[in-house]
């Protein structure tokens, strides 16, 4: 099979269809059976399809604000605009109104974030030719700065639902891109692990909630077990966990964890690194507030070539155990189901 940097390029979209459960639906079904070189030419191929499958329903269009000169009144009249015109000789009345438009954020995001993927070398013609043929579809859309785009302010509702997972998928892509170059084009950089830390966190946390729903899994936050009158609790960070399971009366916080290299060297021997233990340590205290020793911590770590780690775990004295755990992402995907699985066995 086809890797990408030690990650095998088929996972990635299985992590990827546990994340965004839409790439499940029957338009993407036949991506799995596909042969990958590269990630971006696989997210070329997702957003094809997704574009594809939106034409069909028809672009989403919103109201955006408009300032125009007009022979008639339409919307609210912009006083200083109008007299500017008359003092040109110019009779129209310049109003503001609203206008029902595909030029909007989430289309601009697509067309741009598409015109990048046909300029990538790494993206195979046909792929591109498809890409350029769904654009003739933009026309009334205009390009838009992506440094300029509030990510977090966008909202998804009943009328374009269908955009969050290409939305969602654009910004995975453009995130890493520096836009100018001293020559003026565009250039990637190499796909991050901070992509594939938020990934790998995101499909963890997926999976449980899709294949295990009895353990209710969730991204909670655990507040802090001080007396509140007696603590300034401005001044205290949020913990927030990357997957909480409950079962049965037990809890299991665990911490996702994706670095080239899962060991440190420390004084010539090679260690866990001390924060990661301290925030899980930190994490399980916390939550256990009444010290039932009935809450545990795991620290999972996508498996590297760099690194040959064995599971281990922390047996405390106060009651709980810290579990250290890897999962291979450059195997096959059933062994890591499997693996997944046999962590929940509690």
């Amino acid at each position: 099979m086809t890797e990408d940097k030690g990650i095998l390029i088929r996972n990635i979209y299985y992590m990827l269809s546990y994340a965004f459960q839409e790439l499940r639906q029957n338009n993407y079904a036949e991506i799995e059976g596909e042969k990958f070189d590269d990630i971006y030419d696989l997210f070329a191929e997702i957003l094809a399809r997704g574009i594809s499958y939106q034409l069909k329903q028809g672009l989403y269009r919103e109201y955006v604000e408009k300032n125009d000169s007009m022979q008639t009144v339409r919307g609210k009249i912009d006083i200083r605009g109008t007299i500017t015109n008359r003092m040109r000789n110019n009779r129209q009345i310049v109003c503001d109104y609203d206008e029902l438009s595909e030029d909007n954020v989430y289309n601009k995001i697509l067309l741009t974030t598409v015109t990048i993927l046909i300029r990538h070398s790494d993206v195979k013609k046909d792929r591109k030719a498809k890409l350029k043929q769904l654009m003739l579809f933009f026309q009334n859309v205009n390009p838009i700065n992506l440094h300029t785009i509030r990510w977090n302010s966008l909202r998804f509702d009943c009328n374009n639902r269908n955009y969050r997972m290409l939305t969602y998928l654009c910004y995975f892509i453009v995130s890493e891109w520096l836009m100018t170059t001293e020559e003026g084009k565009m250039k990637m950089r190499e796909f991050s692990e901070d992509h594939m830390c938020r990934l790998f966190e995101r499909f963890v946390l997926e999976y449980y909630k899709k294949q295990h729903p009895a353990l209710k899994a969730c991204a909670a936050q655990i507040g802090w077990n001080v007396i509140e009158e007696a603590t300034d609790a401005t001044i205290l960070p949020t913990m927030q966990t990357d997957i909480l399971l409950t079962n049965r009366g037990r809890t299991l916080i665990i911490d996702t964890k994706y670095y080239a290299k899962i060991l440190q060297e420390q004084y010539r021997k090679e260690t866990l690194r001390s924060s990661h233990l301290y925030q899980i340590r930190t994490y399980v205290d916390e939550y256990d507030r009444e010290h039932m020793h009935n809450v545990d911590g795991m620290l999972l770590y996508a498996k590297t070539k760099e690194d040959d780690f064995e599971d281990a775990q922390i047996t405390h004295r106060d009651g709980y155990t810290l579990y250290i755990r890897t999962l291979d992402l450059n195997t096959d995907f059933k062994t890591i189901t499997n693996r997944l699985d046999s962590f929940v066995s509690f």
